[in-house]
């Protein structure tokens, strides 16, 4: 089911830009308390956030499986953004899906994941997972904690932190991830402190296929979306894995701020 089409934003000035395509990709309720794992909810403030940009036109996807059409959503799109429920299994459960992400990734395609989209409870779907996202919360031994962090940006000058400084966030954040090497042109985007020791929750990766992606393990509660930081976090995720252009000061994400919503309860995660 397609949610919504945004409208398309064009350079008016120069008609030879190829216009860029975004596949945002969410579900309905997995289960979780409201005002949590909002994936639609969420993927409508950064739809919100995208359809300002010129040159780019954004997709919005219900995926609840089957999802028949999705294979061809994917092969049309230059990048998918996935928020939605154990997304590494997921990928994998229907084989022309895969096998979708897989031609998208041989032509350079772009790939962004949020909190419970970078996971799955069976470790056979880690490997997979890792080779397009370059990150994956999986496994019998995946490690969730609901803290007030400290985030601090660990490069500086990429250009994803453009606008953002240091802040501190209440959320449910992934840790140990299993990352690409970081040798391997992946470069940690966000990092903060869990049990005493310095993890990253978000990274961006120039894969060698030359496309590139991007992950962030917070993104467990909806309200975080009235923070600034994340929606300037994930909008220029967007347009980092597209190759457009980032702004010094950052991309200009009041515009689509989501009403205050109610404080969501904290649960046991994920």
């Amino acid at each position: 089911m397609i949610l919504s089409l945004a409208s398309t934003c064009t350079f008016a000035a120069d008609e030879t830009i190829k216009t860029k395509k975004v596949l945002l990709l969410s579900q309905g309720p997995d289960g979780h308390p409201a005002m949590t794992h909002e994936y639609t909810a969420g993927l409508q403030v950064l739809e919100g956030c995208l359809s300002a940009v010129p040159g780019v036109e954004v997709t919005h996807s219900i995926a609840d499986s089957p999802w028949p059409d999705g294979p061809a959503l994917i092969r049309e799109t230059d990048c998918v953004v996935m928020f939605l429920s154990e997304g590494a299994r997921w990928t994998h459960e229907d084989p022309r899906r895969l096998e979708a992400f897989a031609q998208l990734a041989a032509r350079g395609g772009g790939f962004v994941t949020l909190h419970w989209g970078m996971g799955t409870k069976e470790a056979r779907y880690i490997d997979g997972y890792l080779k397009l996202f370059g990150g994956c919360h999986g496994g019998p031994d995946r490690k969730y904690k609901v803290i007030d962090a400290d985030l601090s940006i660990a490069t500086t000058d990429h250009p994803i932190t453009h606008g953002i400084k240091n802040f501190m966030v209440h959320d449910e954040f992934y840790y140990d991830l299993k990352l690409a090497p970081v040798g391997n042109r992946l470069s940690p985007i966000l990092q903060t402190e869990i049990d005493g020791v310095t993890q990253t929750v978000a990274w961006a990766w120039q894969r060698g296929d030359s496309g590139r992606s991007f992950g962030f393990s917070g993104g467990h509660f909806h309200e975080n979306w009235t923070r600034v930081e994340y929606r300037r976090l994930m909008t220029q995720a967007v347009l980092w894995s597209l190759g457009l252009p980032i702004p010094a000061a950052g991309v200009a994400v009041d515009d689509c701020a989501p009403v205050q919503p109610h404080k969501a309860s904290i649960n046991a995660g994920t």
